[in-house]
């Protein structure tokens, strides 16, 4: 880069437009990361084998690997370790997506229908199992003590994330800073653990590996509040879906407009939202509250905070291009439109 560059949500910068776009600095550590991914799932028993192979039909986006990748490159090289990182976070976030299903009863997954529809909870709920596991073994059979250390810490967080939030939904009482907990645990420790593990694979010291796991979060934290704003229709984004809403869950841009009505209208909207299958018009009234409220407008401005917390840590690294490309892709990350 020719010249410094102070790095903000607001940067002159052209946002990249598709994820193929932003991980083209890692394109062929990505394709070399396949085969290794495929064998680290390797087993004998021949009913994982045909799960596996029907799971490997539909090829996730692999931005978590990608992450991975660009901050090795930003501490120094891509090396072994490196694969074995972005191996261990692939596989946790396989068999938390397998698990998530069980527990939303989800008919599809990535297009095709999920596993927990093929063959039944019970072999969902022990598969995830599997890949859990297996991801933890990868650590152990190459000595990778450091990264154990920081995907477990996430595993944790992770599960501890699930559950406040089922017990929230469940009570409707989530409030602004439980949010926060919740999609910390539930979506920015993996992040996190992405960009740390990115680091310690390129050995980096410990004051980078900080910088890098709080870049991670901050962006998690980003990534997640733009998902919850798919469902309202952020300006951006187009129509509304309403998926939340109709499931019962209360993300920030309706606790921020709950927050700014009396007892008496907050007790009628959550009595509204309490229902199940709701029906177009019911769902149309509660997004039409959100956004009269401005949970739309407040929710985009905390996803920038913490989008410009990120860019202002990693404003703290030299300024060349393996910087310019990790932000371009957390520029994807949040600016996405799906």
């Amino acid at each position: 880069m020719s010249e410094t560059q102070t790095l903000t949500l607001s940067s002159n910068f052209e946002v990249p437009k598709t994820l193929p776009e932003v991980q083209f600095p890692v394109k062929e550590e990505l394709n070399a990361f396949q085969p290794y991914f495929r064998k680290a799932l390797k087993t004998d028993t021949f009913l994982l084998n045909q799960i596996i192979n029907y799971m490997m039909l539909s090829k996730g986006k692999q931005m978590r690997p990608s992450l991975v990748f660009l901050c090795a490159r930003l501490c120094g090289q891509i090396n072994e370790s490196s694969y074995t990182a972005a191996t261990m976070i692939e596989l946790l976030h396989t068999a938390t997506l397998v698990h998530d299903d069980v527990v939303d009863d989800a008919e599809t997954r990535r297009g095709l229908l999920s596993i927990n529809r093929v063959w039944k909870n019970k072999v969902s709920v022990l598969l995830g199992d599997f890949l859990l596991s297996k991801g933890l073994l990868v650590a152990l059979d190459r000595d990778e003590f450091e990264l154990l250390k920081v995907l477990s810490h996430a595993v944790r967080r992770m599960s501890e994330g699930e559950l406040r939030q089922l017990k929230a939904s469940k009570l409707l009482n989530i409030t602004e800073e439980k949010y926060y907990n919740i999609i910390g645990d539930k979506t920015a420790s993996l992040i996190a653990a992405c960009t740390e593990c990115g680091a310690i694979a390129a050995g980096a010291d410990l004051e980078t590996r900080t910088k890098l796991r709080e870049i991670g979060e901050n962006i998690g934290m980003a990534f997640q509040i733009r998902d919850d704003l798919f469902d309202y229709g952020d300006d951006d984004t187009g129509k509304p879906k309403g998926n939340d809403i109709q499931e019962r869950k209360i993300t920030l841009p309706m606790i921020y407009a709950l927050e700014q009505v009396s007892f008496f209208e907050r007790s009628k909207i959550k009595k509204a939202l309490k229902k199940k299958n709701k029906s177009k018009d019911e769902i149309q009234y509660l997004l039409d509250f959100v956004r009269a409220h401005k949970g739309v407008t407040y929710a985009r401005q905390k996803m920038e905070h913490y989008a410009n917390e990120a860019f202002s840590i990693l404003n703290s690294f030299p300024d060349n291009q393996e910087r310019s490309d990790l932000y371009k892709f957390l520029m994807f990350v949040i600016a996405r439109k799906k």
